[in-house]
């Protein structure tokens, strides 16, 4: 009895060559192959196409904080409702609208580097829809020239909280709460890390490795960093201090069960741990509310308090300015000088030996 025959034996004669009736079949797989492979081609390029434009999207977003992104959103909404209050076209805006928009907003208050922002949201988005951007005429220029000669104030500064300070609000934290071991661990690690308050929020626990002397700690992305090539800075141990930032930290994540993740977290009622992160606006509350425990104009203090009061209370002690600046990552020394010459202002003055009644 013979075995049926498969397929390939079918399609093939005795000596292995493709049966007289094998070509059009042949054709017909080849021309369907051919078509799938057109087919295929264009589901190819559009599912590339769709991912590159997605990646763009993607990358186009990192190029600015969401901070930032957030700022420029409402800029630009501030901008398109006083237009269309006006009835003045706003995409794309003359510059003379440009123009007369910012100083109406002088002229209700704003100061100068709110308004240089709103400037780079219009840009942005004239740029983002093909359009030349108003922002820079020389009408535009003109004007934010004269709001900026009139305005003839410094730029306003917060309080720094210094080194005295810092442990006068660490003290006000006594409670044994989670939340209060919480907050005087970002007082003291946020005070000697020179962080500002982003960097501190986004913290997480592989950022840190451990030393006998301190922690060194991996900061991934900041103001001054903003491709992200990583920045690592020292905290030092204070062994013998109350006030040791390490041991306070270490503190907070063992009685938090905090072994991966986010350092700063949310708390819930109840004096619960959240998974969420703490987010920089906290910083600043959580600041100034200790400011106010300890008699402080809590109106002064924010977040930034304790950057400016590490370099504050550095320069104070004489540290080096270059050590200085390893801590807080100033790629120009000129601000550091400034804190420096603060605290100098009255050594060594020019008139110490003037107008003395010998």
């Amino acid at each position: 009895m013979e075995k049926p025959l498969t397929v390939n034996q079918k399609l093939l004669t005795s000596d292995n060559r493709p049966s007289h009736y094998l070509y059009p079949i042949v054709f017909l797989y080849i021309l369907g192959m051919d078509q799938l492979v057109k087919i295929s081609q264009q589901q190819l390029a559009q599912r590339e196409l769709e991912h590159a434009s997605n990646a763009a999207r993607r990358y186009a977003q990192k190029s600015r904080s969401e901070n930032t992104w957030r700022a420029y959103q409402n800029d630009w909404q501030q901008f398109e409702a006083w237009c269309l209050k006006l009835n003045l076209r706003v995409l794309p805006a003359e510059p003379e609208t440009v123009a007369m928009f910012i100083a109406s907003q002088a002229s209700d208050g704003l100061n100068p580097s709110t308004l240089t922002r709103r400037l780079a949201a219009i840009r942005m988005v004239h740029l983002g829809a093909g359009y030349p951007s108003p922002h820079n005429t020389i009408f535009v220029s003109e004007v934010m020239r004269g709001i900026r000669r009139d305005w003839g104030r410094p730029p306003e500064r917060k309080a720094a909280a210094v080194d005295e300070e810092i442990k006068k609000m660490v003290d006000a934290t006594e409670s044994k709460t989670l939340k209060y071991i919480r907050d005087r661990a970002l007082l003291l690690f946020g005070f000697a890390g020179a962080f500002r308050r982003s960097e501190l929020v986004a913290l997480n626990t592989w950022n840190l490795v451990h030393h006998q002397e301190g922690v060194k700690v991996t900061i991934k992305h900041s103001k001054t960093d903003q491709e992200a090539q990583g920045q690592v800075i020292a905290i030092l141990r204070q062994s013998k201090s109350p006030y040791c930032p390490v041991q306070a930290l270490q503190d907070w994540l063992t009685v938090a069960g905090i072994d991966q993740g986010a350092l700063f977290r949310r708390m819930h009622r109840g004096d619960r741990v959240g998974q969420a992160r703490l987010s920089a606006q906290s910083v600043a509350i959580i600041v100034k509310n200790y400011a106010h425990k300890i008699g402080l104009d809590s109106s002064r203090y924010s977040g930034h308090s304790l950057r400016r009061g590490f370099l504050t209370s550095a320069a104070r002690n004489r540290a080096s300015i270059f050590r200085m600046a390893d801590q807080s990552r100033h790629k120009s020394l000129d601000v550091l000088r400034q804190y420096v010459k603060e605290e100098e202002m009255f050594d060594d003055n020019a008139g110490a030996d003037l107008l003395n009644d010998n």
